[in-house]
């Protein structure tokens, strides 16, 4: 890998990242919180000169007009330190409200990986601080690096490995020649879904503060909301009917969406074969719960309906909201919500987990592997939409099951052995990895805070929201020891 390279890219990053990190300043002068110019402006001027002193280190970046010859693994690694700085830059504005600096960190991340998971036990903080929080997660749903590639020329071509590097799902899904103008594309849909979703809000009688802060977070299939309670807090069934399904359009593939939207035919969606998987799924298990909840826990079949949708919705794009506190629910109910939790969503969307189009392709080549058995001389092939997909792909994605499950394992044990309890270390271990945010028990339930858990434990849950946002197999690659070969020039 070319440092230059690298320098280069890593600058202008950190010095867009600086400008980003000035946004709460508006919202601290229309709220009069003058302090909360201190910490953000603390933040960009660290962030950009951080950015300015890399710059100057490698004196060839200067000479470096674009980065449009960039390799795969210096995409890899430009990704992956981006997310690191990202989070740590965000992390710096937390600091000044008197948050510890891994607290910070923990916030941060879980921010900018929309995971949700929250350190807070009080939300006296001001608004300039709980628009921090939504907003990391609106850039972080779609990715800070897919932004950069829509709007920076210095991207426009180096972009396309780079987008493929972050963006999540397992194919490589671009709808537009340039892959400028599908990154573009990608966050149209996202910002016009966005205030389509604050304009709603606002009509069903939510505080436009709390509108904005809560649209940011559903669409990026985050969670955290200025309402200490979440959507619970709002006590409106028209509240949580917008956000259940804004939550189920943030969890669907946006290449979808915009495709639907340009050719004006909504039927798309249903020819497409992930979607119906996806809907197919949400629907049985939304039905499973209604069932109990209306049978075992007294609710009313509205009610019932309502919040079995609102939480399988949520749980299942990870966006991890919460129209109830389900850690009232009965045993049945959580354990059906559990194996919601290993769903995931759609691939091109901001939700996180596992994905919907590896859970096809991988049941699919099972049932390949099972008709060899019987017909040794046939030949199967693996198609998702009528379209082959490549037996490489779907050994990467295998390989990205396996791996997944398996850190979802290791990180579960050690959590647990810190905190001594195995729910909180069984689900703080896969809403972590699967981005999700909240998990079981009265401490890291949907109302309860991560703050008093082990530090150990935190920086476990901070490394695998990380990797899961970053999809697993960037971080596997960079394991080897032949990823890390850099050179000067």
């Amino acid at each position: 890998m070319r440092l230059n390279y690298l320098a280069k890219a890593i600058s202008i990053i950190m010095t867009y990242i600086g400008m980003v990190i000035l946004s709460p300043i508006i919202i601290a002068f229309i709220y009069k919180d003058y302090y909360s110019i201190i910490p953000f402006l603390s933040a960009s001027i660290i962030s950009t000169t951080a950015g300015f002193i890399i710059k100057k280190l490698f004196p060839k970046v200067s000479e470096l007009e674009n980065l449009n010859d960039i390799k795969k693994g210096e995409a890899l690694f430009i990704v992956a330190i981006s997310w690191v700085i990202f989070g740590i830059m965000c992390a710096i504005p937390y600091l000044f409200y008197n948050l510890s600096p891994l607290d910070s960190l923990f916030e941060s991340i879980s921010g900018i990986t929309t995971t949700g998971a929250t350190i807070l036990t009080n939300f006296d903080y001001p608004k300039a601080f709980f628009f921090w929080r939504s907003l990391t997660q609106w850039l972080g749903g779609l990715g800070i690096i897919v932004l950069f590639i829509a709007i920076l020329p210095q991207f426009a071509v180096a972009g396309r490995q780079m987008f493929f590097a972050e963006a999540p799902g397992p194919t490589e899904d671009k709808f537009t020649p340039r892959i400028r103008n599908t990154a573009s594309a990608l966050w149209k849909v996202y910002a016009g879904l966005t205030i389509f979703e604050i304009i709603l809000l606002k009509i069903a009688g939510m505080p436009l503060f709390d509108a904005v802060c809560n649209s940011f977070s559903t669409l990026a299939a985050g969670g955290f909301s200025p309402n200490p309670q979440s959507t619970m807090g709002y006590h409106s069934n028209y509240i949580t009917w917008i956000i259940l399904i804004f939550m189920f359009f943030a969890g669907s593939s946006f290449n979808l969406q915009y495709k639907a939207i340009m050719k004006k035919n909504p039927l798309l969606f249903l020819k497409n074969e992930e979607f119906r998987v996806y809907l197919t799924m949400t629907l049985i298990f939304s039905s499973l719960i209604a069932v109990v909840l209306i049978t075992q826990n007294n609710y009313s079949v509205f009610d019932g309906i309502t919040h079995s949708l609102y939480q399988v919705i949520s749980i299942a794009t990870s966006t991890g909201s919460a129209s109830v506190d389900f850690e009232q629910w009965n045993f049945t109910a959580k354990i059906f919500l559990f194996i919601v939790m290993f769903m995931g969503s759609c691939s091109s969307s901001a939700g996180g987990g596992i994905k919907m189009t590896r859970w096809l392709l991988v049941f699919k080549s099972m049932k390949a592997e099972l008709m060899r058995i019987l017909h040794p001389n046939a030949v199967f092939n693996i198609k998702v939409d009528n379209t082959t997909v490549q037996p490489e792909v779907v050994r990467q994605i295998v390989v990205f099951v396996f791996f997944y499950f398996l850190l979802f394992g290791i990180i579960a044990a050690l959590i647990t052995l810190f905190e001594q309890n195995e729910t909180i270390g069984i689900t703080g271990s896969i809403t972590a990895i699967g981005n999700i945010g909240p998990g079981f028990g009265p401490i890291v339930g949907p109302m309860g805070s991560f703050e008093s858990i082990h530090p150990i434990s935190k920086c476990l849950m901070i490394t695998g929201m990380l990797v899961g946002r970053l999809e697993l197999m960037p971080f596997l690659v960079m394991l080897q020891k032949d990823f890390w070969n850099f050179q000067k020039d």
